[in-house]
């Protein structure tokens, strides 16, 4: 009874595992290798870490999908990628190119931190010495401050 049900656990197992393997045949080898360099090299939307090639999301099997297609037309690995871009944005590629959003995104912690560091040097400098913090009292007043300290000591 225990092996018939390790039997059906596997068996069940392994027609799920090959429902997620895709079966695609390509026309050329080099078709092939450019399938495998874009979905290994366009990053998944939903997962955001996963590259489309090793991610189960719908969104990244259409787009598995999709490339296939687009290659199945005759378009180049750029043209792919363009159209990949177009619909889903620069996230999806790995290597954004360099536009004004990135550049204040790199420089804006930079620029940050060289304000925090040159705003204490100067507030460092403006703050008042010891002599500077001396006020020199009139005879009455001493007077009364010694009262006081007195009076504390007691």
């Amino acid at each position: 009874m225990i092996k018939a049900a390790i039997f059906a656990t596997v068996l069940l197992a392994s027609s799920v595992a090959g429902a997620a393997i895709d079966a695609l045949s390509f026309s050329s080898p080099q078709q092939e290798a450019d399938y495998h360099s874009l979905t290994e090299g366009l990053r998944c939307p939903q997962c955001q870490n996963n590259n489309i090639a090793d991610s189960n999301a719908t969104v990244a099997v259409d787009m598995r999908g999709k490339v296939f297609e687009l290659l199945q037309e005759g378009k180049s690995k750029e043209q792919v990628v363009d159209y990949m871009v177009q619909r889903y944005g620069h996230f999806v590629t790995y290597d954004p190119p360099i536009t004004a959003a990135t550049w204040v995104l790199w420089a804006a912690p930079i620029i940050l931190l060289l304000g925090g560091v040159a705003w204490l040097f100067r507030s460092k400098k403006r703050s008042p010495t010891e002599s500077e913090l001396q006020t020199v009292l009139d005879d009455s007043e001493q007077s009364r401050l010694n009262e006081l300290l007195k009076e504390k000591d007691k």
